[in-house]
């Protein structure tokens, strides 16, 4: 751990508690043990750098997106195979077979909505920290450019209409996130 134990008279560290909290853990426990800890009342950076940016870094940013994608597109194709098994059912069917038939729509949906949107995902947060590290700037352009490139590339296979007509929607659906994501931020107070 990274704390240090303190004894309860022991004044110690040159930052004069300034940030710091006292944290009994056995407090709440009725004990005679008085192990007290200074904790930090704001984050702890290891390098300077750190403190100063205000975005994720790449690494974070593509778990983010890869997960955030994932599993928004699972729960959605869940959804979808519910109502393809119950849709699928037949009156003779026991409730063994329904639920089963539930079960396996769900799933094998829900793994491929949540494989594509997590694909989408993935090149999404690579696109995006790629244009930070080229224009070294943090701005909607690098965003909107990200969007573009991932539904262009994401149906490039199907022919370069085809990707145009997503590169479009996908910059037109990020343009329209963080324009919402601005808006929110200036009428609702974080």
């Amino acid at each position: 751990m990274a704390y240090q134990h303190q004894s309860p008279n022991h004044t110690g560290d040159s930052d004069d508690g300034k940030n710091r909290r006292l944290y009994n853990p056995y407090q709440d426990l009725h004990v005679p043990i008085q192990t007290l800890y200074k904790l930090p009342t704001s984050p702890e950076f290891l390098f300077q750098e750190e403190s100063v940016a205000q975005r994720r870094s790449w690494g974070e940013n593509l778990t983010y997106y890869t997960g955030i994608g994932y599993l928004s597109g699972a729960v959605v194709g869940a959804g979808k195979g519910f109502v393809e098994g119950v849709k699928a059912s037949e009156p003779g069917d026991t409730m063994k077979l329904r639920i089963n038939r539930i079960l396996n729509g769900s799933g094998h949906t829900g793994r491929k909505f949540g494989n594509r949107a997590g694909v989408i995902g993935l090149l999404y947060a690579g696109m995006e920290s790629g244009m930070v590290a080229i224009r070294d700037t943090d701005d909607v352009i690098n965003s909107v450019v990200a969007g573009l490139g991932t539904g262009a590339f994401y149906r490039a296979a199907s022919g370069l209409r085809s990707a145009a007509v997503a590169g479009v929607i996908g910059g037109v659906v990020v343009g329209l996130g963080v324009t919402g994501k601005q808006a929110l931020k200036r009428y609702v107070p974080i």
